[in-house]
């Protein structure tokens, strides 16, 4: 059975936009119309059955990066956004910190953590695992680069953006997502992404190429 949030969810469209944090260097504003302009372009081509909602994750409001680009981008497709937070006994800061403006909606990590559970067997372990897998594996290639192993908090930021996934594409139907560049840093949590694409959570035609918008628009970096 539904929770009443996430019965509200569910009568939208997810939009998750993901990419670089507060270490992003380029303007926001130029960011956000890029993507908004890709969004637009392919909703053409595949138009959501049902109201679009910008999807956000915790991250505190910064004049750059992800937290400043994704409020643009809902402002300028004038839709709202949803919130999704771990859980206080997960990480006691996340929903503490959060910027919470034009939010609509506002959920917790297990919530949608419960609806996979229950709508698909065994999906939260296979995704689990799938994450621990590329972790070893981006661990080992860091070691032999000579960098350090990456911070504990991969795992549960990578948990939070492939379960959010996954999650409203059943819950909802479908979703769009774009990152904030072409190029992915190899060790960055956006790069977690192809965990839900290998595991058919995602579809591949829902992700929307960010395109060109010349060579600020291209590297990501850990």
């Amino acid at each position: 059975m539904l929770t009443d949030t996430c019965s509200k969810l569910a009568q939208f469209h997810p939009v998750f936009i993901e990419g670089m944090g507060y270490y992003d260097p380029r303007q926001p504003h130029a960011v956000a119309n890029h993507i908004t302009r890709q969004l637009t372009e392919h909703w053409v081509k595949k138009p959501p059955l049902k109201p679009p909602i910008v999807m956000i994750q915790g991250d505190p409001l910064s004049p750059r990066g992800i937290s400043a680009i994704t409020p643009l981008v809902a402002k300028h497709l004038g839709i709202s956004r949803c919130l999704v937070c771990l859980d206080e006994h997960i990480a006691d800061y996340h929903s503490t910190n959060a910027d919470r403006e034009n939010v609509k909606i506002e959920l917790r990590y297990s919530q949608l953590v419960q609806h996979i559970s229950n709508a698909q067997a065994n999906t939260l372990n296979r995704l689990e695992a799938s994450i621990d897998d590329q972790l070893a594996f981006k661990n080992q290639q860091r070691k032999r680069q000579g960098k350090s192993q990456l911070a504990d908090y991969f795992r549960q930021f990578a948990l939070l953006q492939e379960v959010s996934k996954a999650a409203c594409t059943d819950l909802c139907g479908g979703i769009t997502a774009i990152h904030t560049a072409a190029e992915i840093s190899e060790f960055s949590v956006t790069s977690f992404y192809k965990v839900g694409l290998k595991l058919n959570l995602v579809k591949s035609d829902d992700i929307v190429n960010f395109g060109s918008m010349g060579s600020s628009g291209r590297v990501e970096q850990a």
